[in-house]
């Protein structure tokens, strides 16, 4: 039998792998009698820990949220998910949590079993992380949008277009989407009625949130659907591409998604863009496919200067 100490961390982590048990189960788990669990639950409740207990046949215990964080316990491989998760934060998007997650990074590392650190510290010394220098998030705003998303609370707020247009949004806001490194939100548009997708860097929300908002039925896959507007995202420059190769084979060479219309069995068509028409003549270049250009003579020069320069080099 356990002595009480090792017993309450046990009980303390069944609680924490599943939301409810019964007392039966638990004495049964940990050996003891329905007694003692009532005793080591009143124990974990002085120390904090808001272990909620509901009488009757099918009650039982189940640890709640308090107003304090407690500790937490954590098996080897949820570990290791944490540690690689706050080191990836480290460098990530979400301004001002670089150095948040540093310092929960040490604090984990010092109380990490040895057999773990050497797993984790082959995991740094072997990985090379490429630096961000895009646009960056602010963690509050990421909350605000994210708790408005969740209590179904309209969400007003200052947002900056592409071309660099200013104008208040009122959205009923839905997801947040992370996708080719930057935040997106997926909200309906009060005032366009429509769904539109933003980028969370260029939005300043407005408080308080509200009012509230019944919930409409989501149009499909979220995800795939801010995936393609990115990739169809108002351009300054756009074409239409006869690409003389097979839709799916062209699909998995496009650096992002993208609307690619069969046009029989060896030839397909999509219609991408760019701020810069030279970039856009080397993505295309990089396909490997031969493909024809239409209605963008902005694009038909930047491919002729491609061309000359890969000619001089030879």
């Amino acid at each position: 039998m356990l002595d009480t100490s090792a017993r309450l961390l046990k009980l303390l982590s069944l609680l924490q792998a599943r939301q409810n048990w019964t007392g039966p189960e638990l004495a049964d788990r940990l050996e003891v009698t329905t007694r003692t669990i009532r005793n080591d639950v009143e124990r974990l409740r002085e120390l904090g820990y808001p272990v909620q207990a509901t009488p009757g046949v099918t009650g039982g215990y189940r640890l709640g949220a308090g107003a304090n964080l407690p500790p937490l316990l954590l098996d080897d491989e949820e570990a290791v998910a944490v540690v690689v998760s706050l080191r990836t934060a480290v460098g990530g998007t979400v301004a001002g949590i670089e150095e948040i997650s540093a310092r929960a990074l040490v604090k984990l590392q010092q109380v990490l079993p040895s057999r773990l650190r050497r797993r984790v510290d082959a995991l740094q010394a072997y990985t090379v992380s490429t630096p961000w220098a895009g646009p960056t998030v602010d963690a509050g705003v990421l909350t605000t949008i994210a708790t408005a998303c969740r209590d179904h609370e309209r969400l007003r707020f200052d947002y900056r277009s592409h071309d660099g247009d200013h104008a208040v949004r009122t959205t009923e806001p839905y997801r947040l989407v992370h996708t080719r490194r930057r935040w997106y939100l997926f909200a309906w548009d009060v005032e366009r009625d429509d769904w539109r997708t933003f980028r969370v860097d260029r939005i300043q929300p407005r408080t308080p949130t509200g009012p509230r908002f019944t919930p409409r039925p989501l149009p499909g896959d979220v995800a795939s659907r801010v995936s393609r507007g990115v990739a169809t995202a108002p351009w300054r420059y756009r074409a239409r591409v006869i690409v003389h190769a097979p839709a799916e084979r062209v699909a998995q060479k496009l650096p992002v998604p993208a609307e690619i219309q069969p046009l029989g069995e060896d030839r397909c068509v999509f219609e991408p863009g760019s701020d810069n028409p030279l970039m856009l003549a080397g993505y295309l270049a990089m396909l490997g496919e031969d493909f024809t250009v239409e209605g963008s003579p902005e694009l038909v020069a930047a491919l002729r200067t491609l061309a000359e320069r890969l000619l001089r080099a030879i």
